[in-house]
């Protein structure tokens, strides 16, 4: 489970309830008509916007943010080490049984290109073109809930305007009481922007980095396949393709792994 994530979700819904309740009563924010114009209004252009086999991808994309899978790049250097180790041993063929071993698709693919006897540049380019279009599919799936958050404040806006298009349609010169409903219009009003501020920045916004941030960790480890790939069919030495892939995590995940091989 992604706990940082839901600690987080959990403390801003948390401030904000507290800060509502003790400015006042938690009912004073609560305006069925707003509801429906902010996240009904939301829902609907973000359905406009894109095709149904991107929408349909929502439940899967909310999973991933609350129970991610874990993409570990040191994992994936030791296995493509011990994949150069096999083949320097016991030749190229036997990563055949390696790869039907593999839970990770695309490694098995890269194996297996091994094994077909493709030549370097040949894999190199299916390896890239495997990983450009998985980003052209991750990239429609951010664009998604980015849409949503710019949407979102811009319906709480239009809201807003309802209900002051409402009050003062209502408000009568000639009746001295009619000037008391006023705030009470005006608070109406506002609620519908605060809608649509919580759903693109407590929501839509984090949901899209949290993909963000697990689409860079999943391209980091498909590069580590790639160029471990491509050190296999070179022959290149175990040691050397450890300290090659190794280049290519970031500098705090370089200085734990190097702790941890010291111990």
């Amino acid at each position: 489970m992604n706990i940082s994530g839901i600690v987080g979700l959990l403390l801003a819904i948390g401030f904000i309830l507290y800060g509502i309740i003790s400015g006042g009563k938690i009912i004073w924010f609560y305006d069925l008509s707003s509801i429906l114009i902010v996240v009904g209004g939301t829902i609907g252009a973000v359905i406009f916007n894109f095709p149904f086999s991107v929408l349909k991808t929502m439940p899967h994309m909310l999973k991933l943010v609350f129970s991610p899978p874990k993409y570990d790049p040191e994992k994936y250097i030791e296995e493509m080490v011990e994949h150069c180790k096999t083949a320097r041993l016991k030749g190229i063929l036997a990563l055949e049984e390696a790869a039907n071993a593999c839970t990770d698709p695309f490694m098995k693919s890269a194996l297996m290109l091994v094994v077909d006897a493709n030549d370097s540049e040949k894999v190199k380019s299916m390896l890239d073109d495997s990983i450009d279009f998985m980003c052209e599919r991750h990239e429609s799936n951010f664009a998604l809930f980015a849409r949503a958050s710019g949407v979102a404040p811009a319906l709480g806006m239009i809201g807003t305007l309802v209900g002051l298009i409402d009050m003062l349609k209502l408000l009568d010169p000639t009746d001295p009481n009619s000037a008391a409903s006023l705030g009470a219009g005006m608070s109406t009003a506002l609620v519908t922007t605060f809608y649509g501020c919580i759903i693109a920045h407590i929501l839509c916004t984090p949901i899209g980095t949290q993909l963000k941030y697990l689409h860079n960790k999943e391209v980091l480890c498909m590069q580590i396949i790639e160029e471990g790939t491509l050190a296999i069919i070179s022959g290149a030495n175990p040691r050397y393709v450890e300290e090659k892939l190794r280049m290519m995590l970031p500098a705090n995940v370089k200085g734990k792994a190097k702790k941890s091989s010291s111990e």
